[in-house]
């Protein structure tokens, strides 16, 4: 016997329950679009505030702020705030996942963005280092550790925002979405310093560097407009009306779902490697190492993160069909068995076969980030799901991202050659493979 009300509206297709009226009745909640907009708004926001960075970091930020070194340990001091915006995400992930599971996905989404927007602004405001000695690096070390503690909590919630409302059989494919953000972050950043790159040197190095953190503004002003009209989950709702809600969350999923967290993590190991050889690290290894232009490289690493815009939601596609542990595993393989051969093709030498070898790449990437968001959904109770995969993922990162870039140049400059970094990949596509077959709920 249904316990609906009988009076109550029909659901509208392609909406979610809403609010109940001042009357009694059902309002409708929000479309399914509107809810994967506001995810994919905040993941855009993130993901462009660190690439904002990171582009910086490969092409001026060493000279600006560490210019007392050569250029090469001034190169590893710049890619070095990549780790300390990494070693932020954890003490994110505990804060905003606690909130997060004891009184909501949605305002914790809502600070989150604001607090990462906010640092990146400040970030484009910051003197050099010939303007105000050591207390440049050492402030834009801070905005970056704020930065990384704001992204611990953005993406758990991001992710949860739509799988929480999706339908059971489109979940994975509406929790591609946020993942969008990636690439779309990425490709914004990358136009926009193609663009600033034709600035004259003196220009760039005084104000054109800024344009991408202050540009950032704008974005955050429309994903805040966006995420106002958004609900509360239904999982969660029904967490907190039948008081099931956990009021210690950080503990709870530590004693119940430890080991979930620990595989998580260690299925993060692929992403970071095939993450970083794409679109941070090949900036540096295409202009310095191989001798490509800046330009170019640049170009290739926009097309690749265009393209990722549709293999993201295809792999969030094939989840729904065969299950997301299943294409994890074939991308967490696809990075090992093709880590040898697509820096074959880059080191030729050839623009095409360096494209080849990168498209390879982004492949294996589309498989197992197109999909890791409902993986590590699935593997946690609604309870403490928000902490759990918020903690996985600040964990992971700290283990598989936070130092690849230095771990590259190390590599790279020790053995001269891409052999010992594909030899680290192949190694972190296995550890990846390993620890997602065996990522479950118990």
């Amino acid at each position: 016997m249904s316990t609906s009300d009988p009076d109550a509206p029909p659901h509208v297709p392609g909406t979610v329950p809403g609010a109940i009226a001042a009357d009694g009745r059902n309002t409708p909640g929000p479309s399914m679009r509107t809810i994967a907009l506001s995810s994919l708004m905040g993941t855009t926001v993130e993901w462009f505030d660190f690439f904002a960075y990171s582009t910086a970091a490969a092409l001026i930020i060493n000279s600006l702020f560490f210019p007392d070194y050569d250029p090469v340990v001034g190169t590893i001091l710049a890619f070095g705030g990549i780790a300390v915006g990494y070693f932020g995400r954890p003490l994110g992930s505990v804060v905003f996942g606690h909130f997060g599971d004891r009184i909501g996905r949605k305002t914790m989404l809502v600070l989150s963005l604001m607090l990462m927007g906010g640092a990146t602004f400040a970030i484009g405001l910051l003197p050099t280092y010939t303007q105000i000695g050591v207390a440049a690096p050492l402030l834009l070390m801070s905005l970056r550790f704020v930065q990384g503690f704001a992204l611990g909590g953005e993406w758990g919630g991001a992710v949860l925002i739509v799988v929480e409302h999706a339908p059971v059989k489109r979940r994975g494919l509406y929790g591609s979405v946020p993942q969008i953000g990636l690439a779309l972050g990425l490709s914004l950043a990358t136009l926009i310093y193609l663009g600033l790159t034709r600035l004259p040197d003196a220009a760039f190095e005084s104000w054109g560097w800024r344009v991408p953190f202050l540009a950032s503004a704008v974005l955050v002003i429309v994903g805040l407009l966006i995420r106002m009209h958004i609900s509360e989950t239904p999982e969660f709702k029904t967490l907190r009306a039948e008081g099931r809600n956990s009021r210690m969350p950080i503990m709870d999923a530590l004693r119940t779902h430890w080991l979930q967290i620990i595989l998580a993590a260690l299925s993060f190991a692929g992403i970071g490697a095939v993450f970083y050889m794409l679109f941070t690290f090949s900036l540096t290894y295409g202009t310095e190492h191989i001798g490509f232009d800046r330009g170019l490289m640049l170009t290739i690493a926009t097309v690749c993160s265009l393209l990722s815009m549709i293999g993201l939601l295809v792999a969030g596609r094939l989840a729904d069909r065969f299950g997301a542990r299943r294409v994890f595993g074939f991308g967490s393989a696809s990075i090992a068995v093709t880590a040898l051969p697509s820096f074959w093709l880059i080191d030729t030498g050839s623009a095409g076969l360096a494209f080849l070898g990168y498209l390879l790449a982004t492949i294996a990437f589309c498989a197992t980030y197109g999909t890791l968001g409902v993986l590590y959904a699935d593997a946690f109770d609604a309870r403490v799901r928000y902490t759990g995969i918020s903690l996985a993922l600040g964990l992971g990162t700290i283990i598989g991202s936070a130092f690849v870039p230095i771990i590259y140049l190390e590599l790279l400059s020790a053995f001269g050659g891409s052999w010992a970094i594909s030899l680290y990949m192949i190694v972190a596509g296995a550890v990846s493979l390993a620890a997602s077959a065996s990522l479950r709920r118990r």
